[in-house]
């Protein structure tokens, strides 16, 4: 296995902490697909992507339709995507991935949880390097499927790793990691041959050595975490901290 399958993203999700916050961040993301790429999801596969998620995590169709609505209303500030870099305490590098419609006060929050946990917020491409930017899909079969044989198929659609994940309800998914321009090369593949997609999305994740630190210092790194996905601006938080054995099981 490979360096996604180490780093499987869906740990983070699990520091949302409730479901509005789920919502909230696919909310964002589906008015910015509108924005971009229109809202008739023929045309515009990462808003079907996002619709499939959107179910996935049982996201009310009324918040479907409002983040739709908004990317169509004039009355509404846009939502514009911007990147953060900087460094939390021990060194560990950050990438955070917001949304916002009020940059000043978005940078303003991030400097400050960076500050109170004596880290720094850095300039633009001081972090960014040290993540690889990837797309990754999940996705399910109705029949037994041969891994190998499925990866060696998909390297040609832009996948790099091709791998099962089993929820402790034995519950079979698919998952594949690929370039970041291969989102709809991946996702045209998937739909073409019959797969069911529960999501498709982009991921960061890191290309160098995560730093393994101890319980106090994890702990400090926890909580600027924690500030910053609390953040309604904030989208995504990466980081260079390994995970620690209970995040790996």
């Amino acid at each position: 296995m490979g360096r996604a399958f180490e780093f499987r993203k869906e740990r983070k999700f699990k520091r949302w902490g409730h479901m509005a916050r789920v919502f909230t961040k696919i909310g964002k993301e589906i008015t910015i697909a509108v924005k971009q790429g229109g809202p008739d999801v023929t045309g515009n596969p990462r808003l079907r992507a996002l619709l499939q998620t959107a179910r996935s995590e049982n996201m009310p169709k009324d918040n479907i339709e409002r983040a739709i609505k908004r990317a169509s209303d004039k009355d509404q500030s846009d939502y514009k995507e911007v990147n953060f870099e900087g460094y939390g305490p021990h060194g560990v590098a950050f990438l955070i991935e917001a949304a916002t419609d009020n940059n000043n006060r978005t940078v303003a929050n991030i400097r400050s949880y960076f500050t109170k946990s004596g880290g720094s917020l850095g300039t633009s491409g001081s972090t960014e390097y040290m993540f690889d930017h990837k797309c990754v899909f999940r996705m399910k079969s109705g029949k037994p499927m041969d891994i190998d044989e499925l990866e060696l198929e998909l390297i040609d659609y832009g996948a790099e790793e091709v791998f099962e994940e089993v929820d402790e309800d034995d519950n079979r998914t698919i998952v594949i990691y690929g370039e970041y321009t291969a989102f709809n090369s991946i996702q045209k593949y998937i739909e073409d041959n019959g797969y069911e997609l529960v999501s498709g999305e982009f991921t960061r994740i890191p290309n160098v050595e995560l730093k393994d630190l101890p319980a106090d210092q994890r702990t400090e790194l926890d909580k600027l975490i924690e500030r910053l996905e609390e953040d309604d601006d904030v989208q995504n938080v990466y980081h260079t901290m390994k995970p620690s054995d209970d995040e790996e099981e």
